[in-house]
């Protein structure tokens, strides 16, 4: 068996075993990370059934991901990395999921580009968790407003909220805060939850967890 479908199956054993232990009413889906990895690495678990993959850049998805559509078409693809201006248009027509909805003038462009591609993309906001200020995402004071601007007048489709807890921190307590705002929003998704703390996310209530290393190994390169 191939060492990522053994990892893919040891971790969503885990989130069974999470899930019914704890009688969580939640069914947490893995976005396996193929940034840096390439597609012989990716194929098998395709072939196993496996939809959710996620990348971090729109220049490696489009060269890896363009033509699998073609092959695999109930694949759905998550966008994880922050967008620049000028990508907004490709990571509209690419991507099913975009989990780093950040500012208003990326909502503005996605808006734009979903209305040409008559599209509807899956979006996430991404909020600065911990206020930490090398980090990009929506305050928790200016979130009601942005989610309000988002989803009433550019009928962006809001699933939900994702965060990235700051290092060395105890995410638990990141990811409770979000879950409030999520509740406070009654937004049915979460995106939280990484190879390291994906079991406290789910605990929290996450229902995309964004496991990289924890199916393909260390990356190689940064």
């Amino acid at each position: 068996m191939h060492d990522s479908l053994n990892n893919l199956s040891l971790i969503n054993n885990k989130i069974n075993e999470v899930v019914t232990n704890n009688q969580l009413k939640i069914n947490p889906k893995v976005i396996a990370v193929t940034k840096t990895f390439p597609l012989n690495n990716i194929i098998p678990l395709l072939e196993k059934g496996h939809i959710h993959f996620g990348e971090n850049k729109i220049q490696e998805a489009e060269n890896k991901w363009s033509n699998v559509k073609k092959k695999y078409p109930n694949f759905l693809l998550h966008m994880l990395g922050n967008i620049q201006s000028n990508k907004v248009k490709k990571a509209v027509k690419l991507f099913d999921f975009i989990h780093s909805l950040d500012s208003e003038k990326l909502a503005i462009k996605i808006n734009q580009y979903e209305k040409e591609f008559s599209k509807k993309v899956k979006v996430f906001i991404q909020v600065n968790i911990g206020e930490e200020n090398q980090k990009s995402g929506i305050s928790l004071k200016n979130l009601n407003n942005f989610y309000n601007y988002c989803s009433k007048e550019l009928s962006i489709n809001i699933i939900g909220l994702m965060c990235l807890p700051p290092i060395n921190a105890d995410p638990t307590k990141y990811f409770n805060i979000l879950k409030e705002q999520s509740n406070n929003l009654n937004l049915p998704d979460l995106s939280m939850g990484m190879s390291s703390d994906y079991e406290k996310a789910i605990l929290c209530g996450s229902t995309y967890l964004r496991i990289g290393t924890g199916i393909f190994g260390d990356r190689k390169i940064k």
